[in-house]
């Protein structure tokens, strides 16, 4: 039988580490895959790239396209008596490298390659950090909802990605793995989605006059949290409040939010919900957000 593990390789799949070799001469069919064979080059090379001159002809279609080391050029010179926030390395260097692809009848033909560099290239340890290349391909995308969804925590599921891709062929960092998660969320949550729950709960409110509900939204103004609790939950809480157990430990799988319920004990033995919440993620913020909003819910 195969196991979660096995499933999870599968899903990884083979990389293809073939880069083909560039000349003068050679075409691609579209810009997408010009841009990608010399990203796929420059990746392999241990430098990044970025987009260069585009020429067009007289009815404005497309004649040439280059595209750069992207340490090419320079940055224009800033004020020096401006002050700045933070201190940057200098990325653009006059670097000379790149390519050049002239249209002909449609097909993306190499018309000018360089290959020569002023500058060290990037080590295999630090490929990884090259903008161009970051990114999460869809099979591994799959992969990360798929461990998420079966409860395996994010700096369990990136280590075991790592190893089961390779360290030198993984195309994204820690960082990129874990702001993944939040920009899935924001495709799927639909304004009907939030709107839904805004309803539900005046609704419920007009129902019962004792309901609280609270929310929070993100930097893009999107709902990101939300806790509520009725009428009965706050009586629970005045009679029984002195124990209560808060737990992160359950996520939703479509939106892939952390549902926490606030619960007591009663009298009888019987398990008492004070309160719920969902929220996107567990930072300082996010509790403390919560702990005060559950505060202000309960008097208390």
């Amino acid at each position: 039988m195969e196991t979660y593990q096995d499933e999870i390789v599968h899903l990884v799949g083979k990389q293809d580490n073939s880069i083909e070799e560039i000349k003068v001469g050679l075409k691609v069919h579209s810009e997408k895959e010009a841009f990608n064979l010399y990203n796929q080059f420059a990746l392999s090379e241990g430098f990044s790239i970025r987009k260069g001159n585009k020429r067009r002809s007289m009815t404005e279609t497309i004649r040439q396209r280059e595209f750069l080391c992207s340490k090419s050029g320079y940055h224009e010179h800033e004020d020096i008596g401006k002050v700045k926030k933070f201190s940057r390395l200098e990325a653009r260097i006059g670097c000379q490298a790149k390519i050049r692809f002239t249209i002909e009848k449609g097909a993306w033909v190499v018309s000018y390659f360089n290959d020569c560099h002023n500058h060290h290239l990037a080590t295999s340890e630090e490929r990884i950090n090259l903008r161009s290349g970051r990114k999460i391909l869809e099979g591994h995308g799959d992969v990360i909802r798929s461990m998420v969804a079966a409860g395996i925590k994010q700096t369990s599921s990136y280590s075991f990605l790592r190893k089961e891709i390779g360290f030198e062929n993984i195309t994204f960092t820690k960082r990129d793995y874990h702001n993944f998660l939040p920009i899935e969320r924001e495709k799927l949550i639909e304004v009907g989605d939030a709107q839904s729950i805004i309803n539900f709960f005046k609704y419920k409110q007009a129902e019962d006059p004792m309901f609280f509900y609270s929310m929070q939204v993100d930097q893009n103004n999107q709902l990101a949290d939300f806790f509520w609790r009725d009428g009965r939950s706050k009586l629970d809480y005045d009679c029984f409040g002195d124990v209560l157990v808060f737990d992160t430990t359950y996520r939703t799988n479509k939106y892939n939010l952390v549902c926490a319920p606030f619960v007591g004990i009663n009298n009888h033995w019987n398990t008492i919900l004070f309160g719920c919440v969902f929220f996107s993620n567990e930072t300082t913020d996010s509790f403390t957000w919560l702990f005060e909003t559950f505060l202000e819910a309960m008097g208390h």
